[in-house]
Formats: structure tokens, C-alpha cells, sequence
């Protein structure tokens, strides 16, 4: 079988949504003949941790962890939490909170943390990454960023080895939209300009999650318009089978609406809350369910409207029992951070078959897919959603279509990287 080694700072038991791309990839591979090895960080600090997915490691992968310089104990002796405190990321990212520490917090992140927090990685991985290829090539290497970091190391890695390097963009880079708003010095902006030109250059193969962001970067670098790919990021269907069957026959009388992920102060559809106040005012059976974590803006705002009382905080949950939750719901809600961004959320609500409300400016993309899956609508965050609710028979006449999903199951997408490997090595 070929080799191909996956440099992936997120990895069980850590509960980063972002992992559950690579974490399939990797277990689909083998069926393609490709062997996958896994480059990891020893502990993911900052995330909240789920133990079930360890289930999903085949216990012939071999897996090397590395030691990491962590930033974000600074961060939390900075706001006065505990070390093995969990961080939230929407909270961290905030700008309404205002606190000297909070503030200083932040500057230290956009500016001395280049590419991103998970810098002090890059080192300690070098140091393993030669010594488990020193003894082992892989004919290929795939970094998965955000966060970054993890694309300097494969162009490291593989210009040592002379192996391909193959980036994986969840998200953009240099221009990211986390990044919006915030004072980042030119210095900074230059330096991840650079970092991102020499990974973007170098790569043999790049893989995008989403047409509009290849078609960026493409823009922004005419020269890799031949090695460029774009895999969605897709869902699993087996993960949904045993559920279904478990939540088989769930019924409530309550209008359950649920948003999974973190929403950020940037993501808030203020006339969305103001039109479910207006119903629950006038006797609606409305309640909203929010997995993962919510800003303080937002959070405010749901205060403001009254509507918090209407409101059940469920944090993070292990990723099985979000899906029943998703399974559970009437309607589901979805925050579309850019234009280029499709989130991975998306193909696991498309897969439940429950109507979609989503919220982001001028987002073609996401049209595109819910419209053609005859799956919900996406607004502008100044847009009136009474449409979605008030034209005859409500958002119930959504009916996905089930037919056109199948493409995103993550099998389908692993079938599409294995050629995107063997043209790397060609």
C-alpha cells in the first residue's frame, strides 16, 4: 500500500469539530490503498474533550504525539482560570468584553501568535515528524489547517524529505475572517502573507472545502489553478443509522429549533430573534436549543429580546448526542461566517432531513447546495425570515432530497481523495 502521512493538530479525545474530516478520511483510506500514519499534538488544551470518538481509531493506525509550546495557559493565568480549564472559543475571540486582560489577551493572539496560537507546535513537531520519516517515507504528506501551523510543518517536513505536500484548507489563511475587526500589525499581516504565498507555492496538490474559497485563492495565485481540488466536508452515514433508530417514534409538542457550533459576536441575526419574540409573544410554542458555545453579544441580545426564557443551553455534547439533538429538532439553524466559508455543520443537518435556516451575507455557495437538496433557504443578517415561516405550509415544504446528498457521504469524498494522492505522486 502507498503511505501517506496526516499532520492534524486536532485528534481524539479532543471534541474540535474539525477533526471529524481527517478522522474519516483516515479510516476510508485503507480501502483505497492508502495507509495512513497520524502527526498529532500530545493534548489539545483548549477544546472540550470527547472520549467516544476514540472508538473510531483503528487500532492499527499508528499515531505519533508530539509535545507543543501551549500559549493558551498564559492566556487563562491572564483571566484567572484554572490550567485544565476548557476555554470557550466564542468568549475568547470576543470584543465585547473589555477587561484589560481580555483585551491584552487578544492583542498577544493577533499579533505575536503568527501564524496562529498553536505556533509553539512546529518545533517539537519537526523533531518527531524526521525522526518517524527517517525510518518510515510516506509517498505523501496532507496537512489539515486551521490551524496553520499544521501547513508549515508539511512544507517543512516535505521539502526535507522531498515528499509532495498536500495542504488541506478548512479555512482561508492570511485574510481568515476570525481576523475581522481586529488591529493586527503589518509586520504580523506581512509575515502570514509570506508563511501562506511560500505553503500555497510549494504544495503539489491543494485540497479547499469549498468552491468559492478555491476560486479565491486561485485569484489571488493564478499559478495553481491545475492543482487545485475541493472535497466538501461531507458527513457520515453510518454515524446516523444506530441514532435514527434509537430516537425512532420522538415526539414533543414544542417547535424545537437547534443551532450547533460556536456563534461568534459577528454571527447574529438580530431580526431572526426579534421574530421569534413576536411569536412566542403571541402564544407560539418556540424553543431554542444552542450546542456549543454563544458569545457574550449574543447572549446579551437574547436577554434583551426576552426570549432567553425560551432558551436551553446545552453546551458541548459529545458528537453522538448532537446528532440526536439535530435528529430531534423541527428546524435547524445555521450562521455562514463569509462567502467563502460553507460550514461543516451543513452536510450533517442536510443528512437529518429537518428544513435549514441559515444566516450569512451574500453566500452563493450555500444557496446553491440548499436549493438544490430542496433543503431550506439562507438570509442576509438584515433580512426578514418571516418568508421562511408564514408562506403556505411554513418551512415544512422542505423536503431534502435525499438523492442529491449521497455525494457528500465521507466514504464518496475519501474515494475523491485518493485519486487527488495518486495524481501527487505521478
Amino acid at each position: 500500500m502507498k503511505k501517506v502521512l496526516f499532520i492534524t493538530y486536532f485528534w481524539p479525545p479532543s471534541g474540535k469539530a474539525s477533526l471529524h474530516w481527517p478522522l474519516k478520511m483516515i479510516k476510508y483510506l485503507p480501502d483505497f490503498e492508502w495507509e495512513p500514519t497520524v502527526l498529532t499534538v500530545n493534548e489539545d488544551t483548549f477544546y472540550q474533550k470527547d472520549e467516544t470518538l476514540l472508538k473510531e481509531i483503528s487500532p492499527r493506525l499508528k499515531v505519533i504525539k508530539t509535545g507543543t509550546i501551549e500559549p493558551f495557559n498564559i492566556y487563562r493565568k491572564l483571566l484567572g482560570k484554572r490550567k485544565d480549564e476548557p476555554l470557550v472559543a466564542s468568549e475568547s475571540m470576543s470584543q465585547t468584553k473589555k477587561s484589560f486582560n481580555h483585551q491584552l489577551s487578544l492583542w498577544i493572539r493577533m499579533n505575536i501568535f503568527v501564524p496562529d496560537a498553536r505556533a509553539g507546535w512546529f518545533f517539537p513537531c519537526v523533531k518527531e515528524g524526521k525522526k518517524l520519516l527517517s525510518k518510515n517515507k510516506a509517498d505523501t504528506i496532507i496537512s489539515i489547517g486551521p490551524p496553520h501551523t499544521a501547513h508549515l510543518l508539511g512544507r517543512r517536513l516535505g521539502s526535507i524529505f522531498k515528499i509532495p505536500h498536500i495542504p488541506v484548507f478548512i479555512d482561508p489563511w492570511a485574510d481568515i475572517v476570525y481576523y475581522k475587526d481586529f488591529n493586527r500589525s503589518r509586520l504580523t499581516q506581512s509575515l502570514d502573507k509570506y508563511m501562506e504565498t511560500n505553503v500555497i507555492n510549494k504544495a503539489k496538490e491543494i485540497v479547499f472545502i469549498t468552491e468559492t474559497m478555491k476560486k479565491d485563492y486561485i485569484k489571488k495565485y493564478p499559478g495553481i489553478r491545475d492543482k487545485s481540488h475541493v472535497l466538501y466536508w461531507g458527513y457520515n452515514e453510518d454515524d446516523f443509522s444506530e441514532i435514527e433508530k434509537k430516537i425512532s417514534g420522538y415526539e414533543t409538542d414544542e417547535e424545537l429549533i437547534t443551532h450547533a457550533g460556536n456563534l461568534y459576536d459577528y454571527n447574529n441575526p438580530v431580526l431572526f430573534w426579534e421574530y421569534l419574540k413576536s411569536e412566542i409573544s403571541n402564544g407560539r410554542n418556540i424553543k431554542i436549543k444552542f450546542i456549543g458555545t454563544i458569545s457574550p453579544k449574543i447572549n446579551e441580545m437574547l436577554q434583551k429580546t426576552g426570549i432567553s426564557k425560551n432558551v436551553e443551553y446545552l453546551g458541548f455534547l459529545p458528537y453522538s448526542e448532537m446528532l440526536e439533538e439535530l435528529l430531534k429538532s423541527d428546524i435547524l439553524l445555521m450562521m455562514v461566517n463569509e462567502k467563502r466559508h460553507v460550514p461543516g455543520k451543513l452536510f450533517e443537518y442536510l443528512r437529518t432531513g429537518k428544513p435549514i435556516i441559515a444566516f450569512g451575507n451574500d453566500n452563493e455557495e450555500v444557496k446553491k447546495i440548499l436549493g438544490e437538496a430542496n433543503a431550506g433557504r439562507i438570509f442576509n443578517f438584515n433580512e426578514n425570515v418571516r418568508e421562511f415561516f408564514d408562506t403556505a405550509a411554513g418551512y415544512k415544504r422542505y423536503k431534502t432530497n435525499f438523492s442529491v446528498i449521497k455525494k457528500y457521504d465521507r466514504k464518496n469524498i475519501a474515494e475523491e481523495l485518493t485519486k487527488i494522492l495518486n495524481k501527487s505522486i505521478n
